[in-house]
């Protein structure tokens, strides 16, 4: 996403916790058009840092239209066997995080003519797969929360949107926390997939243009959300039947 917007001329800012990540992403985006490149080295869970970074930004460029909250971890394993810690490692940066940010953003976004926050969540919020409870649930908070940050900015100058995207290559499970057979599968279907990032940005960058609250990509996911919003005890049923097909594969290979 952000070089898309350096193609265009954008001055950004980008937070991440490593500082040579981001010297050489600074770098990238600057080759690539980005009038200018701010970075900023802090954890999304610090909210003095985090709000200290997105005002300093919007000094810098002289007001700021655009906030993307899409730091996030994954955490797996069944409900019984998933850690307190983990939950709470997995909520604070994926659902407080996001809220922190948004937080951070819209005092200055208010003062933009056409000011949009895009939240980064996942296709789990609606499918809410088996043995990634902690995912799911944080996931499914960052709908709601967007949802909510929605109707408390109607009448304004400011729109918001949530991404529930399927699966694509990504850094995500780098730093994941799941037992090695879920992460063999995860990484499997990651792998597996033909959409990119450079499309899966693209398109989010076009529905939060147009307006729209709820971007969920490719189509095959759109269908499925279609299907668990009007029909959800038989998608939880297709869920349940997929699962049973899955789990008897997994044993007849062994």
């Amino acid at each position: 996403m952000g070089e898309l917007l350096a193609h265009d001329g954008w001055q950004l800012g980008i937070l991440d916790r490593d500082p040579d990540r981001l010297r050489s992403t600074a770098r990238h985006l600057e080759g690539l058009g980005a009038e200018r490149v701010q970075t900023y080295a802090a954890d999304v869970t610090d909210e003095a840092a985090f709000g200290a970074a997105v005002a300093d930004f919007a000094g810098r460029a002289e007001g700021l239209d655009f906030m993307v909250n899409n730091a996030g971890v994954a955490v797996a394993g069944s409900i019984d066997s998933t850690p307190a810690a983990d939950w709470r490692w997995a909520l604070e940066i994926n659902v407080v995080g996001v809220a922190t940010g948004c937080r951070a953003a819209l005092p200055f976004l208010r003062k933009s003519d056409a000011g949009c926050i895009l939240n980064i969540a996942s296709a789990a919020a609606f499918a809410a797969p088996a043995q990634t409870a902690a995912y799911n649930a944080s996931k499914s908070a960052v709908v709601a929360l967007t949802e909510t940050l929605a109707q408390e900015l109607a009448g304004t100058t400011v729109r918001a949107s949530v991404a529930m995207p399927g699966f694509f290559p990504t850094r995500l499970l780098d730093g994941a926390r799941a037992p090695p057979d879920a992460m063999h599968v995860a990484r499997r279907m990651m792998n597996a997939s033909r959409y990119t990032a450079e499309r899966a940005a693209a398109e989010m960058l076009a529905a939060c243009a147009a307006g729209r609250l709820y971007i969920v990509l490719p189509g095959s996911y759109r269908r499925l959300w279609r299907f668990k919003r009007y029909l959800p005890n038989m998608f939880m049923s297709m869920m349940l039947r997929t699962r049973r097909r899955a789990l008897a594969r997994h044993r007849s290979s062994r």
